[in-house]
């Protein structure tokens, strides 16, 4: 099976204006600067692109600008999550309305539910929509996490294709390679673990530090993919102080201020995320400097 991209896929940013709505010409230029730097697919968004405080409305014209923008240069994957499989039913079709070529789709949060019903929910958000979808595990924000049992479950229905794997479980996640093998492609959901996902099978990342360093999280998961593993893990652990900066507080918080600080337009975030505390700003630009992003 082809998996639906391989290589540096960027959790993007929504930019917001100063009066709080969705800055769609800053989304342009981050969105054309990812692609001019190699970035291998966009997910709009994600949990990096506060869909969480975005309306159904805005979710949807975002996905849909975002198709309209990449016009078919590189797959766009759109988050349609939720924790009301009704209503994630009803933004996976949005999405697939909207042109997205993929669906990212978080476990269910709060409410949560059993593996069997996770098999379930997934199964009825997928049945309405023909594109494919990646599963998004992330117990650390969900505190609900895909068993290996149940993503092998998972990659017997049809368009389901890939699981995101941010459970920092390695274990876990070589268990889930073993189990699905082809059946289901991995990427890895922390930037810190790009490259020991992908020496377990892994076909490249779903990625934060992607919006301010799109060439260098391309490259590393090219050289992997090329053979090149003694250079991809330069990349890797010369990226690790400042992923580690890049979540010093709750994401994405610290990327969207790394953003203004590149002198991009990523504007403000939505309540309850606030401006990054002054401490933290000085470790992040410390650690952008090192690492020549200012």
């Amino acid at each position: 099976m082809k998996p639906l991209f391989t290589g540096s896929g960027v959790a993007i940013v929504t930019p917001f204006t100063g009066d709080g709505s969705v800055n769609y010409e800053a989304l342009r230029q981050l969105i054309e600067f990812q692609l001019e730097n190699g970035t291998d697919a966009i997910i709009a968004c994600g949990t990096t692109g506060e869909a969480s405080t975005l309306t159904d409305e805005e979710q949807l014209e975002v996905i849909r600008f975002t198709v309209e923008v990449v016009n078919k240069r590189a797959p766009v994957i759109a988050g349609a999550g939720s924790n009301d499989t009704r209503h994630g039913t009803e933004l996976c079709v949005g999405a697939e309305r909207a042109g997205a070529d993929g669906l990212l789709l978080v476990t269910p949060y709060y409410n949560k539910t059993t593996q069997n019903g996770l098999v379930k929910h997934f199964a009825a958000m997928t049945s309405k929509v023909s594109i494919p979808a990646i599963v998004y595990s992330v117990s650390s924000r969900t505190g609900l996490n895909i068993a290996p049992a149940t993503a092998l479950a998972l990659s017997k229905i049809d368009n389901i294709v890939a699981i995101k794997e941010a459970s920092s479980n390695i274990v876990q996640i070589a268990e889930i390679a073993q189990l699905c093998g082809d059946d289901l492609t991995i990427y890895s959901g922390n930037d810190d673990q790009i490259v020991p996902v992908m020496s377990l099978g892994g076909k490249g990342v779903i990625s934060v530090i992607a919006n301010i360093a799109p060439k260098q999280t391309h490259e590393l998961t090219a050289k992997f993919l090329a053979g090149d593993i003694q250079g991809s893990l330069k990349l890797q652990l010369e990226m690790l102080p400042l992923v580690k900066a890049l979540f010093c507080e709750v994401n994405p918080i610290p990327v969207k201020t790394a953003l203004n600080l590149m002198g991009f337009p990523a504007g403000s975030l939505r309540a309850p995320l606030y401006e990054m505390e002054k401490g933290h700003v000085e470790l992040l630009k410390n650690e952008m400097l090192s690492y020549g992003l200012l």
